[in-house]
């Protein structure tokens, strides 16, 4: 005989599972296509459209839940400032580049869609930090002259910001190679950043070693 408190935890558990296969189903069917409708994703999960709304008020709201989970995990992954603090400017900056790269890169579609309106304003959000030592490593180049002053640390931060996801828009059309593409964000971001392309080239880190993990390919956000 079921008692009273099994029936009214049975709902609540019902309901955790049905919103992390709603969650896993977008990562899953956004990453083959960013413009998938709620249906299909719904239908992903093996549920209705009807409930669906009963998670999430829109689909924007269910693909925000995604774009910024799966943000927050690639900051996990980032250098921290001790990793950073010893290295120059420029290798600071290819440092982010190349580990940044390597966290999307196996999810470009999805990267693409989590750094435009209207998820991305949560996604800076999560990337704070982030950005913070990218103009951190800017003001440093400026000061001791490795890189362009025209402009100050905070708009050179953006400038590089923005030669990165120009790469991640090509490297996504084109189907550009994991290597070709680590080596065109770090020459895009220091070549932003006022730095001749041969010296950039000498800043490339290796990949980061958990980029290889096979587990990456299966967790597409």
């Amino acid at each position: 005989m079921t008692s009273p408190d099994q029936q009214t935890r049975a709902p609540r558990r019902d309901a955790t599972e049905n919103r992390a296969a709603l969650i896993q189903a977008a990562r899953t069917v956004l990453q083959g296509d960013p413009d998938a409708s709620l249906e299909t994703i719904a239908s992903a999960a093996g549920l209705s459209r009807r409930a669906v709304y009963g998670h999430f008020p829109s689909r924007d709201d269910l693909v925000r839940e995604v774009v910024t989970a799966g943000a927050a995990r690639v900051a996990a992954a980032m250098p921290t400032t001790s990793d950073l603090v010893a290295l120059p400017p420029a290798a600071r900056l290819a440092a982010i580049a190349v580990t940044l790269w390597a966290e999307v890169s196996h999810v470009r579609s999805m990267a693409r869609v989590a750094i435009r309106s209207p998820f991305s304003e949560s996604v800076a959000e999560v990337f704070a930090s982030l950005r913070a030592q990218v103009r951190d490593a800017c003001a440093l180049g400026i000061a001791d002259g490795a890189m362009r002053d025209d402009v100050d640390p905070a708009t050179l931060g953006r400038l590089v910001e923005g030669a990165c996801i120009a790469v991640l828009d090509e490297a996504t059309r084109s189907g550009t190679s994991d290597e070709d593409g680590r080596r065109m964000v770090v020459l895009s971001a220091l070549g932003m950043a006022g730095i001749d392309w041969r010296t950039a080239m000498l800043s490339e880190p290796v990949a980061p070693a958990h980029s290889t993990n096979p587990s990456a390919s299966k967790d597409p956000a």
